[in-house]
């Protein structure tokens, strides 16, 4: 008999049989293959796959848990004392310090911004306080004048299908609104003239780039100082009541503003006295002050989808202030040019279709969340109902 360690016909140690079909030695099954030998694919870039493919890998694998977090403390976290070398918290005196001084900064940094904010509002305010004091009956009409501003914000409070809103922080937003307004008139008095040389399109421009930007930034920011960060912001639809008020503290102080000026220029001007001055353009701020509440409810819903949503929250904000801004300053814009083609009652109608059209569409929105909010059952998806 031939010895089988030299058999020619007999294939090697570990390849397959070919005329049994079986293999020898074979690997463990949880061993990786070995590679196939053969052509090698080419991507589009000197031999590496497309992005596109490698990118389609990614997706489908998931998530990485280690691409958000550092790799030592991904590694360890539970089993090593990670603390002051990849996690911290505070233990020491030194700690309690830094956790103290965050705190006061915070807070100072809120302070300084509502301090400059009442500094400017008081320089403003002295005025109009003085001829309010003088003659009440601007007081009056000021205040009447944003009644329908309170109606609307009054509406969508009432509405709130969660946990009404307390009134202490809708007054706090009303106040910082009021405070914060004088920035805006401090930031487009000062950029105005650089867009009056260009006339009505100068205008335009103005009112897209600055006066919308603007004032839809400083109501915006009346909610995020204190509203926000309360407790009493526990749901998206929240911001859209928030945004509101923070709406009706704009339009309270720019209406006074706006009713003290025309007073004042009537007692230098003949044909008219002030205080029919002062009424016609309180009855022109009548259709004027829901704009403000609806434009900032805009802002104000998007805040509120940005808490909830931290992932994306910057570009969440971004989209409602863009919008805010956007409508406002498209208003602004009609209101410009619509008076040369349309008599005193088109427009008004304009004015009333123009802030209803774009309300019905923010209320689409409350309106859904209501819904989903009301199918909530105790032991369902919601739990108990607030």
């Amino acid at each position: 008999m031939a010895d089988r360690r030299s058999d020619p016909r007999r294939p090697p140690n570990g390849a397959a049989d070919r005329r049994s079909g079986t293999q020898r030695d074979r690997p463990p099954l949880d061993s990786p293959p070995e590679p196939v030998p053969g052509p090698r694919r080419r991507g589009a870039r000197g031999g590496r796959r497309p992005p596109s493919r490698l990118r389609r890998q990614r997706e489908a694998a998931g998530p990485d848990p280690e691409a958000d977090d550092d790799p030592v403390k991904h590694a360890f976290a539970g089993r090593v004392d990670l603390y002051d070398i990849a996690t911290w918290e505070p233990r020491t005196a030194l700690d309690s310090v830094a956790v103290s001084l965050t705190g006061v900064l915070r807070a100072a940094r809120t302070l300084a911004l509502v301090g400059v904010a009442s500094l400017l509002f008081l320089a403003q305010i002295l005025i109009a306080g003085a001829i309010v004091v003088e003659e009440p009956l601007v007081g009056s009409l000021a205040v009447l004048s944003i009644l329908p501003a309170l109606g609307v914000a009054g509406y969508l409070w009432y509405g709130d299908p969660t946990r009404r809103e307390p009134l202490l922080t809708l007054a706090a937003t009303f106040l910082l609104s009021i405070l914060f307004a004088s920035v805006a008139g401090v930031v487009n008095t000062a950029l105005g003239p650089l867009f009056d040389l260009s006339g009505v399109a100068g205008l335009i421009a103005f009112y897209f780039l600055v006066v919308g930007p603007v004032e839809e930034a400083v109501k915006w920011l009346a909610i995020r100082v204190y509203a926000y960060r309360s407790g009493a912001f526990q749901a998206v639809i929240d911001g859209v009541v928030y945004g509101a008020m923070a709406g009706v503290g704009f339009a309270a102080i720019e209406n006074l503003l706006y009713i003290t000026t025309a007073y004042i220029q009537a007692t230098e001007a003949t044909g008219i006295t002030p205080g029919s001055a002062a009424t016609s353009v309180a009855a022109q701020r009548l259709v004027v002050g829901p704009g403000h509440v609806v434009f900032s409810a805009w802002a104000g819903f998007y805040l509120g989808l940005a808490k909830f949503n931290p992932e994306n929250y910057g570009p969440i904000v971004v989209k409602g202030l863009l919008i805010a801004a956007f409508i406002h300053a498209l208003y602004n814009s009609a209101v410009t040019v619509l008076p040369s083609v349309l008599p005193t009652l088109g427009l008004f109608g304009f004015i009333v279709a123009y802030h209803g059209f774009w309300f019905a569409l923010l209320y689409r929105k409350v309106r859904a969340y209501r819904s989903l909010y009301r199918q909530r059952t105790p032991a369902g998806v919601g739990g108990v109902r607030r």
